[in-house]
């Protein structure tokens, strides 16, 4: 998979501190040790340091070289539960409730990453999508640039029997079910940027419909054509079709009759779905049918990287969002409250 080898070998060039916090998962150790001895990324482990190291014990892992955050002992507790109090008491939340909060691993780990003490965080082996999501939100908080949070899979299409070799962004595939078309615009701007940083080659974007450049009418098309016009507005020299049918949004002898004007030619590598449902079926498909790996739920659109897994998820499957995790960490970070340059990608003729 070369795609996904670029992005272990990113991260290994830079590796920065991700938190890890459902440290006594087998699965997130045996990743977590990996990603440490393959030099990916700078652990820390969150949680009871009794029981994750037992855990370890247990699976036969050494954990030498990886950092520990235990809310019990750590140190800089009050300071995190301090932060989290001063976030959220608008939302009436009170220093004590602030410092029980903070002692939970997913909390903690989140507010690690808000403090500047680790870059990037990975839940959700055993946190479902929901919390992982809330608590990001609500810790780490939004780009201000991008306004929405969303999900992308990064889908691996690199066996012999693929036509269409390397690595494509299907958004929104697991969070956002019926975007707007400022939702949507949205969406496929944090895609752009998802891209840049992990397919490490020009964005092409395809707004998706069941219309290509207007060759059906309805409210649904409507909708892809007005995002895709926030978009270009946004990022005027983007390579982007919309609306655009998933045919000549890949195939360039499709896109060649059906969209002769065509910027993306028929080989985009970002796929930007109209709604959850067109995005999950999507990838799915692609997964099952077309044999892809898809990587992914990864979230898009916060201040600092968090990403989700799927509760079904290996240690493999793991490793890799830590690697990807790493890479959009080691992006142009957005600070806080402060926003970062937005960056123009440009369109090869």
């Amino acid at each position: 998979m070369k795609a996904l080898h670029r992005i272990i070998d990113r991260a290994r060039e830079a590796p920065v501190r991700i938190a890890m916090s459902e440290a006594e998962d087998p699965r997130i150790l045996e990743a977590s040790v990996r990603a440490t001895r393959q030099g990916i990324a700078r652990i820390i482990l969150v949680g009871d340091r009794a029981r994750i190291a037992e855990a370890a014990r247990r699976q036969g892992l050494e954990l030498a070289g990886i950092d520990f955050h235990d809310p019990a002992e750590a140190p800089n507790q009050r300071e995190l539960a301090q932060a989290l109090y001063e976030l959220r008491r608008h939302k009436g939340l009170s220093m004590a409730q602030a410092e029980s909060s903070a002692r939970d691993p997913l909390v903690c780990a989140n507010l690690l990453v808000r403090q500047g003490l680790a870059e990037g965080t990975v839940s959700g082996a055993v946190r479902t999508s929901a919390d992982v999501v809330r608590t990001a939100i609500q810790v780490i908080g939004v780009n201000p640039d991008i306004k929405l949070v969303s999900s992308f899979f990064l889908m691996m299409l690199c066996e012999p029997f693929h036509s269409l070799k390397g690595g494509l962004i299907f958004s929104d595939c697991g969070l956002v079910v019926d975007p707007n078309a400022e939702e949507l615009s949205e969406i496929a701007l944090a895609a752009v940027d998802s891209a840049s940083s992990l397919l490490m080659e020009e964005p092409r974007v395809a707004m998706l419909s069941f219309s290509t450049d207007g060759s059906a009418k309805h409210a649904a098309v409507d909708k892809v054509v007005a995002a895709t016009n926030r978009v270009k507005a946004r990022r005027p020299g983007l390579c982007i079709d919309g609306d655009v049918q998933l045919d000549a949004a890949i195939v360039a002898h499709i896109a060649s009759r059906k969209l002769p004007e065509s910027r993306v030619k028929g080989r985009a590598n970002v796929l930007i779905f109209p709604n959850l449902e067109a995005g999950n079926i999507g990838y799915k498909l692609a997964e099952r049918i077309g044999g892809a790996v898809a990587i992914g739920p990864l979230l898009q659109g916060l201040a600092k990287p968090a990403n989700d897994l799927s509760r079904g998820c290996s240690s493999e499957d793991v490793f890799h969002v830590i690697a990807v995790t790493v890479v959009q960490a080691g992006e142009p970070p957005s600070s806080l409250p402060s926003s970062p340059a937005s960056g123009r990608a440009t369109c090869a003729e």
